[in-house]
């Protein structure tokens, strides 16, 4: 478990349980109570709705509580002051790189974030929105927390829709109040990110290093075998799980097995 102190994120963070809390209240009451009130499918639609509601919720808490893939700091103090003075001290040794941040040896892929003040593995980048880097071991609650937050806007869409086509009778719900309901439909903007990050898995390329323009890591790996690196080695019907934990035998190798 982890948790960054930075105030612009801890804002973000509750800013996001605000509007999510905000959302589900207007849907609920304003959307589907006010114009199913004497209909069987206003507690399925509740019901459903919440429940999409909680597992955002979960998914969201845990990409914002666990640790991102943190890389270790070594028990004993390497010395970096000849590093300091080249100017090529990020240089490569073997596929291994070197931080004189945090000091010491990083793994492939790993890079170093300015609030986190530590080396992430893995890391595509830092959101405000979760107050915590997405990296090696977030990535799948993260994405997670994009599909749900998708999948609340298009049903509440879907019951404004529902709404327009067969209004309440005994509602008085003129056209102003129906189309007034459309302003608070949320999180359509979260699906560009949510294909950023598939884009991200499936390509094997991270935003870090797309912006260093390095290319594919893996370009021949297959793209189910990507997935399941992020989302876990069990079915695909457990990925969309929250509770579903990631292959725990991978995550556990030690990082520094070797003197370095």
């Amino acid at each position: 478990m982890t948790f960054v102190k930075d105030p612009c994120g801890i804002v973000c963070v509750l800013v996001t349980y605000m509007a999510v809390l905000y959302a589900d209240y207007v849907v609920t009451h304003w959307i589907i109570l006010q114009t199913m009130p004497n209909s069987l499918w206003a507690p399925f639609h509740v019901v459903a709705f919440n429940t999409i509601v909680f597992l955002l919720g979960m998914a969201h808490l845990k990409a914002v509580l666990l640790d991102p893939g943190t890389v270790p700091l070594p028990q004993i103090r390497i010395d970096f002051s000849d590093l300091h003075a080249e100017k090529n001290y990020g240089h490569e040794r073997g596929e291994w790189t070197m931080c004189t941040r945090c000091e010491t040896y990083r793994p492939p892929r790993a890079h170093h974030c300015r609030i986190c003040k530590r080396c992430i593995r893995r890391m595509d980048h830092h959101c405000p929105w979760i107050n915590n880097c997405v990296g090696e071991r977030n990535q799948k609650y993260f994405l997670q927390f994009l599909l749900y937050v998708c999948a609340l806007a298009l049903y509440s869409v879907f019951l404004i829709v529902i709404s327009w086509l067969y209004p309440c009778q005994d509602c008085h719900v003129d056209v102003a109040q129906a189309q007034s309901r459309m302003m608070h439909s949320f999180g359509l903007f979260v699906i560009a990110i949510m294909v950023d990050q598939m884009h991200a898995i499936l390509y094997d390329e991270t935003a870090v290093e797309s912006v260093q323009q390095k290319g594919p890591y893996r370009s021949n790996r297959p793209k189910m075998a990507l997935l399941a690196e992020v989302c876990g080695r069990g079915h695909p019907m457990l990925w969309m799980l929250p509770c579903a934990s990631l292959n725990r035998k991978h995550h556990d190798v030690p990082l520094l097995s070797h003197d370095v």
